[in-house]
């Protein structure tokens, strides 16, 4: 068992108070707080070692660079890839998924040819692949999904044809909280010779990915939602793809030898990683990745089912008339939900008043809303740090705002 309690004390922000209350932090899957050892490395990171990296000949620059590619094989070290050269730092899953779909595109996809996605993804696996429709002129396949929020892998299955060039699906939905079958994916689309890119935004801090045993070809996912800082993200690639496929932007770093009749391009990682990286946040990442392996992330995903299982229980026992979207059989720790005709923004800023922080809208996967028609939900999400006392008064919160209406 976890000491919750004790390490609760490792996030300085959950001490605050909001509008007179405790706060209790329900928007994990938007962004994850930071435990103390992760602030402390990014002051520590510009207090005494600030200074840019693969540059200079001096200490700090050596010492900012020795920490910076450290990271680089930590991540490596956490997603058991080949090599530190499969990994490329960016600005978020965003930016990732942005790289691919441009880079790809770029080298393999042309008219006519189909990107398979599914219907629950988010805005940023969705709208990349639309800009290349436009441009490249590719179609997009859209795999159905069934009302408890589960992937139809017959429809999957029959997607492909002679011109499907890739796959690229979410590993958990940000608003049902659906964990899909990525590795029967990953398979199943290697049998028609197709690669396959996996956001993993919701999926790399409540599952162990190991991307050699899943054969994946591109992994993607952010820090910030990982008790990391924000503006840094991961790409994983295989190495023969980053090799076959362009550079993403141009500039310092990414070269190899300029001159105004020709350039020549930096080996990998660096080739995709134009300009100053945020060596500070990748450092900090690091730290944050260090954390999650000292508490284990095993323990971390059996501590937010039992929230998950216990907060899910309470509110069907408790409130009338709430409508919870997401029931599939494998679910991480993701609660979306209406009640009654209640809008979600109203019933979310009265909770906010309570001091429970939760997210309302449509979680940037309007297409998923629609699906369900319905304009948006609440969600609440778990963490590490939440407790099974903040999910009881999160309970008696709903009920309370519910009556009001």
């Amino acid at each position: 068992m976890l000491d919750i309690e004790k390490i609760r004390q490792d996030f300085p922000i959950l001490t605050r108070e909001v509008y007179g209350k405790p706060l209790v932090y329900l928007d994990n899957a938007a962004t994850s707080q930071k435990p103390r050892c992760v602030i402390d490395t990014i002051t520590d990171g510009y207090t005494r070692i600030n200074a840019n990296v693969h540059r200079g000949v001096h200490r700090l620059s050596q010492e900012s660079t020795d920490g910076h590619e450290h990271a680089r094989r930590r991540v490596q070290q956490f997603l058991n890839a080949a090599s530190d050269r499969e990994i490329i730092f960016t600005r978020g899953t965003t930016e990732s998924i942005n790289l691919v779909a441009h880079s790809f595109g770029q080298a393999f996809l042309h008219d006519g040819d189909e990107v398979i996605i599914s219907e629950m993804e988010h805005h940023a696996n969705i709208v990349p692949w639309q800009l290349l429709q436009e441009t490249r002129h590719i179609r997009l396949r859209v795999i159905p999904i069934d009302d408890r929020g589960v992937l139809d892998m017959e429809a999957f299955a029959a997607a492909f044809n002679e011109k499907t060039r890739l796959v690229s699906i979410t590993h958990v939905s940000n608003v049902l909280g659906t964990v899909n079958p990525i590795k029967e994916i990953i398979d199943m689309a290697h049998r028609h010779e197709v690669p396959v890119l996996i956001d993993g935004a919701q999926g790399a801090l409540h599952h162990r990915v190991d991307v050699q045993a899943l054969d994946v070809d591109f992994y993607v996912f952010s820090a910030h939602k990982m008790y990391g800082p924000t503006g840094i993200g991961v790409l994983y690639g295989k190495e023969k793809w980053l090799n076959a496929i362009p550079p993403y932007q141009g500039g310092g770093e990414m070269i190899g030898h300029v001159t105004f009749e020709k350039t020549t391009f930096n080996e990998l990682p660096f080739k995709f990683e134009a300009g100053t990286p945020d060596y500070i946040g990748t450092m900090a990442f690091a730290s944050a990745l260090n954390y999650i392996d000292r508490i284990g992330i095993e323990n971390i995903a059996a501590h937010e089912q039992e929230l998950l299982q216990y907060t899910t229980r309470r509110l069907l026992e408790e409130v009338d008339g709430i409508r919870i979207y997401g029931t599939a059989p494998q679910k991480c720790g993701v609660i979306s939900f209406l009640v009654r005709d209640i809008h979600p923004y109203d019933m979310g800023m009265l909770l906010d008043k309570l001091g429970f922080a939760l997210r309302s809208g449509h979680h940037c996967a309007q297409p998923l809303m629609e699906r369900f028609g319905i304009v948006g939900t609440l969600r609440a999400s778990f963490a590490l740090y939440n407790t099974q006392e903040e999910c009881e008064a999160f309970v008696q919160a709903v009920k309370r705002v519910a009556s009001m209406f």
